[in-house]
């Protein structure tokens, strides 16, 4: 067997002892304890090898703005207001290099596929979806980026939102993005994002139910349309902060409607924890979805960035692990198979959650990223750096370990 490429010495996630990974073509060809092939070899020296991170919720669009905006309240209708004002003034290639900058911080930090929103309306006009165009193809070399068009500002109040999320559609974008709570109408906004994943035959992701107020969630109303239109499967929610304010058994209830429709649950703590809970003197909530417990029940479940340096989340660095050791803090997390939980919200069961497939196995991408950890629980409690990683077998970046000086 000719072989381009042999990991030796690694750590698999769920597979005792150390093992070899070997790499023809792009694919993974071999996985055995040893490879006695001639080849060029990497000594992982008892790290763990991974199929990499996944960033399935991201804003590359309005990524590092913080020299262009006011932050005095701190709270979600001010991020909104802020980055709509800001956005009209924003061009291809202002886009394009802030984008561009988080890139390569995720490529670096271990990710290797991302789904990013990309908002479409009348003041960002399609600038900043031709910029993000260029840079998923100008960095393909190296992470797999999907496009969401979405439509931050709703759609009921603004109709010429929708078509212009349309000819997103018909012009690259992967899928559609609606946000229920900046539109009057949520039910009928939910309808129209349904009706164009529908017509355009693509999957349909919603920011949803951001607050921390026990009543009025529009989750049913997109569960009911992921019924009726036969969706299962294909449609993930971002943030849904509204669960942690729900008792126990409305969550389990609710949970149990998530894993029938396999409609997914995103966590965004960098933001849920920064914009929520501002009204609050004393006991400041978590506001962060019960992952947990959904996952528990069987719903689809996923821990992401969100936002990078913006009044929406006013720091940041792309970093997936970062954000994985934020969620098991936040959710009080500590026996190994919780964290083994956690590391899986930022890789396989986020891989799932954007339609990708996910694993070290034979004839899978030759997509690998090696961690300074021993395991993966091991990973999320020290926010374990990356050493190395590969795209289809070619290596896209090295962060050697420190090394001290005497």
């Amino acid at each position: 067997m000719g072989l381009d490429l042999i990991i030796d010495n690694a750590v698999l996630a769920g597979q005792s002892g150390r093992w070899s990974v070997g790499v023809a073509g792009g694919t993974i060809a071999e996985i055995a304890p040893s490879i006695a092939v001639d080849a060029q070899r990497v000594d992982a020296g008892g790290s763990l090898l991974t199929a990499g991170l996944v960033e399935c919720h991201i804003h590359l669009d309005k990524a590092g703005i913080l020299d262009r905006v006011s932050i005095s309240e701190g709270t979600l209708p001010e991020a909104v207001r802020e980055t709509a004002a800001a956005k009209a003034r924003f061009t291809v290639e202002d886009v394009y290099a802030r984008a561009a900058r988080v890139v390569e911080a995720a490529i670096l930090n271990g990710t290797v596929a991302m789904r990013t929103f990309v908002e479409i309306d009348p003041r960002a006009g399609m600038r900043s979806f031709e910029a993000i165009k260029a840079v998923r193809a100008a960095y393909a070399h190296a992470i797999d980026i999907q496009i969401c068009a979405f439509a931050q500002e709703g759609l009921t109040n603004e109709p010429e939102t929708e078509e212009m999320l349309a000819a997103a559609l018909a012009d690259g974008a992967d899928l559609v993005g609606g946000c229920t709570y900046t539109d009057p109408d949520p039910v009928a906004h939910v309808a129209r994002i349904f009706a164009l994943a529908q017509r355009f035959g693509v999957d349909a992701d919603f920011h949803t139910d951001f607050d921390l107020n026990p009543d009025r969630a529009d989750l049913p109303a997109i569960l009911a349309e992921t019924r009726r239109c036969g969706f299962h499967g294909r449609v993930a929610c971002g943030h849904v902060t509204k669960l942690s304010t729900w008792a126990p058994e409305a969550v389990d209830s609710m949970a149990v409607q998530l894993a029938e429709t396999q409609v997914g649950v995103i966590a965004l703590p960098a933001t849920d924890l920064f914009l929520l809970g501002r009204d609050r003197q004393t006991l400041v909530p978590r506001g962060v979805a019960p992952l947990m417990r959904l996952r528990s029940a069987g719903a689809p479940t996923a821990v992401a960035t969100n936002n990078v340096l913006n009044p929406f989340t006013p720091y940041g660095d792309a970093n997936l692990m970062r954000m994985a050791n934020l969620f098991a803090n936040v959710a009080q997390l500590s026996r190994d198979a919780d964290l083994e939980a956690a590391f899986a919200m930022v890789t396989s069961d986020a891989a799932r959650m954007i339609g990708r497939s996910y694993g070290i196995t034979i004839g899978a991408p030759a997509d690998l990223v090696l961690f300074d950890a021993t395991s993966p629980s091991d990973a999320v409690r020290r926010i374990a750096p990356p050493l190395q990683g590969w795209k289809a077998g070619r290596q896209t970046f090295t962060r050697p370990r420190g090394m001290l000086l005497s």
